[in-house]
């Protein structure tokens, strides 16, 4: 791309050659132009050279057909062979390095450094270009549609044609741009192989370099984003975008955390994300809260869920999954489900079935308690009976002894049966 540059430099130098020996040499009395120009300095072979009296105020040019076809324009600089040749009518402008600003006629408000910056620039206005190359071929079809373009670096912007509101602060930034809109690139390579894709954000040497006709994506960190090209809407912090999602958006890719502990075990608590695309956690405090009263029978529509088993469409790995069913939760408690932006059941949420779980879970506990409680009091009604029962037996068993005693000592009391003899 560089020698490509240099060859636009030398090819419109050697056009503005031709086109210096094709003009009249004017005569050593043809007055200075400065002196033509309220408040203007030339000095370089036809330097201010169309000024005229009355013209033009407040011009500088210094080199080689500097502000040469400048007639009343006003508020201009052309520092460099062939800097702001054929502005005109446009102001203010500022150009230094050879060829730039080459080619502006009617763009305002322009800032050139650098050889070959806004080299092409017709009729656009409101770019600045600081750098070898910088804005090369901004608006070069004449469109005028490549205003606000700001590029700082080597390459940056070089192939910009009807792009506008980007911003290239790097070598070789957002170099193969050329119609893709409102982008921002910080870092030398950042958003390099762009051509289409608009709203992009990248920062970091080599940021989001894959990207080419993706449109708001946003790439933070060293290499961060590598692997996106016509993918949109998504983020990568500090790691590149691999897999099968590298390309379908909205996703987002953050780097260092994966299989990373947290310093601090004892805070953590999960990260939650809303409509809003805020991330945040959920407060149990009492002071985020009010309309408290207990759940009582409000978990019962939770016996009706039905869990099942399944597969996620995205998922090559075809990895086995268990959980609910948006769309049949969404039939036994709309309040359980969140929806998309159409209203449809999207995902289910699960803290909340969480709560009514344990609020079951606790009734049962407290019926199971119920159930002890009885059971202990019947067991200690059938001991105290056994107890009792035992208590009679031994009664019982000490009458029937008391009676066997008095039985045996009748029996011994009673006299014995006297024979009387016949014999007489």
């Amino acid at each position: 791309m560089k020698k490509r540059n240099i060859i636009a430099v030398f090819s419109a130098l050697a056009c503005l050659a031709r086109l210096s020996i094709a003009q009249a040499i004017p005569s050593p009395d043809t007055p200075d132009p400065a002196s033509t120009c309220a408040f203007c300095t030339a000095d370089g072979t036809k330097a201010l050279f169309n000024a005229t009296a009355g013209g033009g105020t407040a011009n500088s040019a210094f080199g080689w057909w500097a502000l040469f076809s400048a007639t009343d324009s006003s508020f201009n600089t052309a520092v460099g062979a062939g800097a702001l040749l054929f502005n005109n009518g446009s102001s203010p402008n500022t150009a230094v390095g050879a060829t730039a600003l080459l080619f502006n006629t009617t763009g305002s408000d322009m800032t050139a450094v650098g050889a070959g910056a806004l080299q092409k620039n017709q009729i656009a206005s409101d770019n600045n270009a600081v750098g070898n190359f910088a804005l090369l071929n901004n608006d070069s079809d004449g469109a005028g549609s490549a205003d606000f373009n700001n590029a700082f670096g080597r390459n940056a912007l070089t192939n910009n044609v009807d792009g506008d509101e980007n911003d290239a602060f790097g070598d070789d930034a957002m170099e193969e741009n050329t119609t893709g809109s409102q982008n921002t690139a910080m870092g030398d390579d950042a958003l390099d192989g762009n051509t289409t894709g608009s709203g992009n954000v990248a920062v970091g040497k080599e940021a989001g370099n894959s990207i080419t006709t993706g449109s708001n994506n946003v790439c933070i960190g060293h290499n961060s984003g590598i692997g996106i090209t016509a993918g949109s809407s998504i983020i990568a912090i500090g790691v590149e975008a691999t897999g099968q999602f590298a390309n379908i958006g909205p996703t987002c890719f953050i780097g260092a955390i994966d299989g990373e502990p947290t310093s601090d075990p004892g805070s953590t608590v999960p990260v939650l994300i809303d409509s809003n695309n805020n991330l945040g956690t959920f407060a149990s405090s009492r002071r985020v809260k009010h309309d408290i009263k207990p759940m009582d029978k409000a978990s019962d529509v939770i016996l009706a869920l039905k869990p099942v088993t399944f597969k996620y469409n995205s998922d090559s790995k075809g990895t086995p999954c268990f959980g609910l069913i948006a769309e049949d939760v969404a039939q036994v408690d709309r309040d359980l489900v969140v929806r998309d932006k159409n209203g449809e059941p999207q995902t289910v949420r699960y803290e909340q079935i969480n709560a009514m779980l344990l609020n079951e879970f606790l009734k049962e506990h407290k019926k199971v308690e119920a159930q002890q409680a009885t059971i202990a009091e019947l067991k200690s009604t059938v001991a105290q009976q056994q107890k009792g029962m035992e208590v009679l037996t031994a009664q019982l068993k000490e009458q029937a002894a008391e009676i066997q005693k008095v039985s045996m000592q009748l029996k011994v009391r009673t006299p014995s049966a006297k024979v009387v003899s016949n014999n007489q």
